[in-house]
């Protein structure tokens, strides 16, 4: 593994032995502008050129870790990060999902499919658009697939790791007791969920420990309401998942922050930037300390953002007192 000029903190992905970055790269947003049930579901116009650049910017601070999805920008995230890695292959872990259709030439979301047949035939297309001949972390994108689907599921994946084409294997669901059904596959390593200092999820991490399930943060820093950049008066635009906000976006409405969110991010930023934190790295440092199992996945589409996301590592989760004081203030269960 490369090392980066910052102190690295490293985790285990589960039971696999998979051994990543506590912190990794997010690459919805590096895959541009795509459309689902009629409504935005990227984050606006991307640069493929700094995405590349902040890809290369966090590998050399030590970022190991790289999440996309089949569907992110319909395949364009996951030929992006191709290009970015292009010779640094074995330093990384690569993680991408499957479950949903899409059509790259109008960039939009057509449906689902879980048959065997399709999944085997989306896990052949995402190694051709990484160029790589294993994928490390196969996730499950449909996080309300029906629990009688999961035996079948899990054949069809154990299958793909007996063929060398995964190594490991996970769900992206909000539901933990979808998260307990996977975790009976002999190589489920990973459960991807929704976590940040403002949206806790007790319930999934205690699967996790049960389990010995690693937690990938999505969302960690609340859809970027983390980085301290909107305030009342932001609006974003209508070519942004947050801006033509569809119905599972609870921490924008209307395109503007949701009040609720932003007055929890007003209680607690004192804390989240001590010691010389940024917002973004404090709010990163929560997750460290919540539990010894999370990998947060900011999204990153900048150099800039590269390094702040890195910087969190250089600083290290916040003590067992800092995580009191903010539960204290954020009103929930000791």
């Amino acid at each position: 593994m490369a090392r980066g000029s910052l102190d690295m903190i490293f985790r285990q992905l589960g039971r696999s032995g998979i051994q990543v970055s506590a912190i990794g790269f997010g690459a919805w947003a590096i895959g541009g502008p795509f459309v689902s049930g009629g409504k935005p579901a990227g984050w606006g116009e991307v640069d493929d050129d700094e995405s590349v650049a902040a890809v290369h910017r966090a590998l050399d601070l030590g970022v190991t870790f790289f999440d996309t999805a089949d569907v992110y920008g319909t395949g364009h995230s996951e030929r992006v990060l191709r290009r970015a890695l292009a010779g640094r292959r074995d330093e990384v872990v690569i993680a991408t999902k499957f479950g949903n259709v899409f059509d790259p030439g109008t960039r939009t979301v057509t449906g689902r499919d879980l048959s065997p047949g399709y999944i085997r035939q989306a896990c052949a297309a995402s190694l051709e658009r990484l160029g790589t001949d294993r994928i490390d972390l196969y996730q499950l994108h449909i996080g309300d697939a029906p629990l009688e689907r999961v035996d079948d599921l899990l054949a069809t994946l154990e299958q793909l790791v007996d063929d060398g084409l995964i190594r490991a294997y996970g769900w992206s669901t909000d539901d933990p007791e979808r998260a307990a059904a996977f975790a009976k596959g002999p190589h489920c390593a990973a459960v991807q969920h929704e976590l940040s200092v403002l949206r806790d999820a007790p319930a999934m991490l205690a699967v996790c420990d049960t389990h010995e399930l690693a937690s990938v943060n999505r969302g960690p820093l609340a859809m970027g309401l983390l980085s301290g950049k909107y305030g009342p008066e932001s609006r974003l635009p209508d070519d942004d998942v947050r801006g033509d906000s569809p119905a599972w976006m609870t921490l924008f409405r209307d395109g503007r922050p949701a009040p609720e969110f932003l007055a929890m991010m007003e209680a607690i930023r004192d804390i989240l930037t001590s010691g010389g934190r940024t917002l973004a790295q404090g709010a990163l440092g929560w997750l460290l300390g919540r539990s010894d199992r999370t990998v947060p996945i900011p999204g990153i589409r900048t150099v800039a953002q590269a390094e702040e996301n890195a910087g969190a590592l250089r600083h290290g989760p916040l003590s067992a007192a800092e995580l009191a004081q903010i539960g204290e203030l954020l009103q929930r269960p000791a």
